[in-house]
């Protein structure tokens, strides 16, 4: 596959996020053979500047034919291998905008590069052997990581904190079928097999992949983040919360019951958890229209919910109406959340049936026990997801699919040495675990695999 792609043509793309007015720099990056010669073609370089490796030159790029100046720019060569793509690649650092950078990557496109694909870049970069796949991944969840805990997981895979340990227990795989191979073809010269050992050995690898494994639930937290309804009776509070929790105004807040008509929505981070809460409408019997409207879409939004906050009136205490609500969600986690604690001397009585969940007594207007309520949230979050395991990591679905099996077929091979079955049977599972181990970091796959993951990039990246 790398020699074949070794005569793939030079690529181009826009690497930097253009947005007009917004932007002050905009990047046309360049990867391949001929990147060099197109970049000769465009840019000159003002003075006797020396065209080497990772040298910034400053210079304007024309038009090959007619001379026109097209931008006042840098331009930045890495040659290979010391370059992102192992390939030789060029930069043109524009003025940022639409137009400048629109010009030079036609102008790039027009030389005989072609137009890139999302993740192309990157896609050689693993096929060139700079990075393994799980590298290439994190990449791709650092671009787009939501919060500070997601960037750090992502960077800890960029650092090859996922590849070590997956490429170890590959490594000793190996070694365990390579010894079992060994005594069926030369058992008379060899010592007779350990097989407690390898057993041992096995069940070593099954732990490490078992503690890899409970990550899985923390990646796709980090990467997708939790979804919580805020759900309760008309003028407990709902929308006062969502503004303390955001620390704005997001919402509409009025003494008159039935104020937010829609679901309203806004994106925090708490605990480096990227949350949604979405306030929703007053769940109450009307005759309006448009607050029926409201009130059905508050109840598809908490049973679409990660977690429920019913929140309740600290005056009015717990009444009917809360429990017709209760029993709405009760199969939801729940917080159940007193508000306006400002306004009373003492929490008001829950059913008993409601003890055992847990509540936060707080004031949205005055933000007093905010904090208690996100500690909350976030020791929800953590119960489900994060405290399976306490490494820096976290694997995505594609990589938990393929340890799972891993992990299945080691499984497999424990049960066949205690049926006591022949050596070959040893080894069928045994490779099957070593393929899927491969295919977390990128040494078994195939093509359409590939596509299907670098799919998902960006285009320049």
């Amino acid at each position: 596959m790398k020699s074949a792609f070794s005569q793939q043509p030079t690529i181009a793309a826009i690497a930097t996020a253009i947005v007009s007015q917004q932007g002050s720099v905009g990047i046309v990056r360049l990867s391949g053979a001929t990147a060099i010669e197109i970049a000769q073609q465009l840019f000159v370089a003002a003075g006797k500047q020396v065209w080497e490796s990772h040298r910034v030159l400053y210079g304007h790029i024309r038009h090959p034919q007619t001379g026109t100046v097209i931008d006042e720019a840098l331009l930045l060569m890495m040659l290979a291998p010391r370059s992102y793509t192992r390939e030789d690649v060029v930069e043109f650092h524009c003025h940022g905008g639409n137009i400048c950078v629109q010009q030079v990557l036609q102008l790039c496109l027009a030389a005989g590069a072609n137009l890139a694909q999302p993740g192309d870049f990157t896609l050689r970069a693993f096929l060139n052997g700079r990075i393994d796949l799980t590298q290439a991944e994190s990449i791709s969840e650092l671009v787009g990581a939501r919060s500070t805990a997601a960037a750090s997981a992502a960077l800890a895979g960029l650092q090859g904190k996922l590849r070590k340990p997956i490429q170890q227990v590959r490594d000793r795989a190996l070694d365990i079928l390579a010894e079992i191979e060994a005594q069926i073809d030369f058992a008379d010269d060899l010592p007779p097999m350990n097989v407690p050992g390898i057993c041992g050995q096995i069940d070593e690898l099954s732990q490490t992949l078992a503690a890899i494994l409970a990550t899985a639930d923390r990646g796709e937290l980090l990467r997708t983040g939790l979804k919580i309804a805020i759900v309760g009776h008309p003028n407990v509070g709902k929308s006062s919360l969502l503004n303390a929790l955001s620390r704005t105004d997001r919402a509409i807040v009025t003494d008159l019951p039935g104020t937010t008509r829609d679901v309203v929505e806004s994106n925090l981070v708490i605990g480096g958890i990227p949350i949604q809460v979405l306030d929703t409408a007053g769940i109450r019997e009307t005759v309006d229209r448009v607050e029926q409207i409201g009130v059905a879409r508050s109840k598809t939004a908490a049973q679409q919910a990660d977690l429920v906050i019913l929140t309740i009136d600290g005056q009015r205490g717990w009444t009917d109406a809360e429990m017709e609500i209760y029993q709405q969600v009760q199969a939801k986690s729940l917080i159940l959340v007193i508000n306006k604690m400002d306004l009373v001397t003492e929490l008001p009585g829950l059913p008993p049936d409601l003890q055992h969940q847990p509540v936060v007594a707080l004031s949205a207007l005055s933000q007093e026990g905010i904090d208690r309520l996100e500690a909350k949230i976030i020791e929800i979050a953590q119960a489900g997801s994060i405290g399976a395991a306490n490494l820096d990591l976290a694997i995505n679905q594609r990589q938990a699919a393929a340890l799972t099996q891993a992990n299945a077929a080691l499984a497999r091979v424990q049960e066949t040495i205690a049926g006591d079955l022949p050596w070959d049977f040893w080894t069928i599972d045994l490779r099957a675990a070593i393929k899927s181990l491969g295919e977390v970091t990128g040494e078994e796959l195939v093509e359409s695999v590939l596509d299907r993951i670098f799919s998902r990039f960006c285009i320049g990246k």
